[in-house]
């Protein structure tokens, strides 16, 4: 408890407090070394669930090649940038990290592309929502724990998990009312300071992420990228000796997120001065983010993503994968839907229609990519015995 008490000391005052977290579902002894956020970190990187974002697309399929960013690479660059800018407000770094860490758990195989078509397969019972499926893997799906399903983790982590977009207004599945009856959790608020900086951080590091990997890609160069004010900005401030077109990409992604938290830093600063926050209570209070961009960065942070729409997410190589990737989750969806008997022993679970497509969905969302290919050669290559 001294280690606890010696951790905090160094805390803001709109920090959330470890002393006062609504705690678990299920009672556990407290460890005197860990506080309560480093367990769920420490958790959630243990789980399976974590690996498997090792093999689950970023923007590329993951069997495409090792340079490009994969969920777990990108959740790990989230939660460094997290933790860097929790230093600076002095708030718990080890619960932005565990949000950030786990922001991601709840995607399909292939990304976006998953996701949309488990979204429109489970229509009839409610849709599927990658961030509602991160939560019950985290509440329901891990089983590793003799007293319990699920990770068991912090009342705090999971509500930044969830309000990961900021409040959620739209109706959520059981296990969600469940978890926020127990805890008397209101979605319709912001979240903690920790969960609006590992947000925010999601989005620095994916918009600056998909440049290197779209110029490694050669889907466009620094110049057509110029086009972009900040880009260009940032362009002029890098001297070099000698040109160095790799070297050069790397400045620039870094001098990119090196601009961009700056001006994290400065409007959130800014915004905790003007709203007169002083305490968590208070964040969590307001109608409104704390932690975000100015307006002038916002505009250029917008022009930046519809240039990577447009030449990179909407580009040919990238669509076929799309294509080809919802082919794969909607056939060995419809599969296992019809043959049931082919899932796996322990998902073969269920006692009528409704539950028997939860399961089914469950058990594709947590597949990864090179399993759901290999699995759809299995049973659709006709040549492949």
């Amino acid at each position: 408890m001294l280690i606890i008490l010696y951790i905090m000391a160094d805390y803001s005052i709109f920090s959330s407090d470890i002393k006062k977290s609504k705690g678990r579902m299920f009672l556990e002894e407290e460890d005197v070394n860990r506080s309560c956020f480093m367990r769920d970190r420490d958790r959630i990187i243990h789980s399976s669930a974590f690996r498997r974002l090792k093999y689950k697309t970023q923007v590329f399929v993951n069997n495409e090649e090792d340079y490009y960013r994969t969920r777990l690479s990108h959740s790990l660059e989230v939660s460094q940038l997290a933790r860097s800018i929790s230093k600076v407000f002095k708030v718990n770094d080890d619960l932005a990290e565990s949000i950030s860490l786990s922001h991601d758990l709840g995607h399909t195989p292939f990304g976006h592309a998953g996701e949309e078509i488990l979204n429109k397969k489970m229509k009839q019972f409610g849709g599927f929502d990658h961030n509602f499926q991160a939560l019950k893997i985290l509440v329901l799906l891990e089983k590793k724990y003799i007293g319990f399903d699920g990770l068991n983790l912090t009342f705090e982590t999971l509500d930044g998990i969830l309000k990961h977009n900021g409040p959620v207004i739209k109706e959520v599945p059981f296990f969600i009312s469940n978890f926020l009856n127990f805890f008397d959790g209101n979605l319709k608020t912001y979240g903690s300071l920790e969960s609006q900086i590992a947000a925010i951080c999601d989005d620095i590091a994916y918009n600056n992420n998909d440049i290197d990997d779209g110029l490694y890609a050669n889907f466009f160069n620094i110049e057509e990228l110029e086009q972009l004010s900040i880009v260009k900005k940032v362009v002029k401030t890098i001297k070099m000796k000698k040109k160095d077109t790799s070297r050069l990409k790397y400045e620039l992604v870094r001098k990119l997120i090196k601009l961009m938290l700056d001006d994290l830093i400065k409007n959130t600063e800014s915004n905790l001065k003007k709203y007169k926050v002083l305490s968590a209570n208070d964040v969590i209070s307001l109608d409104k983010c704390v932690v975000c961009f100015s307006k002038s960065m916002v505009d250029d942070e917008l022009a930046l993503k519809n240039f990577l729409k447009e030449r990179m997410y909407m580009h040919p190589k990238i669509r076929t994968m799309t294509i080809k990737a919802k082919k794969i989750v909607s056939d060995l969806f419809d599969l296992y839907v019809k043959e049931p008997d082919l899932l796996p022993k322990q998902w073969i679970d269920f006692e009528n229609e409704r539950e028997k497509h939860i399961v089914v969905c469950d058990y594709i969302s947590g597949m990864t990519d090179k399993y759901a290919i290999n699995i759809h050669k299995k049973f659709f290559d006709l040549y492949n015995f």
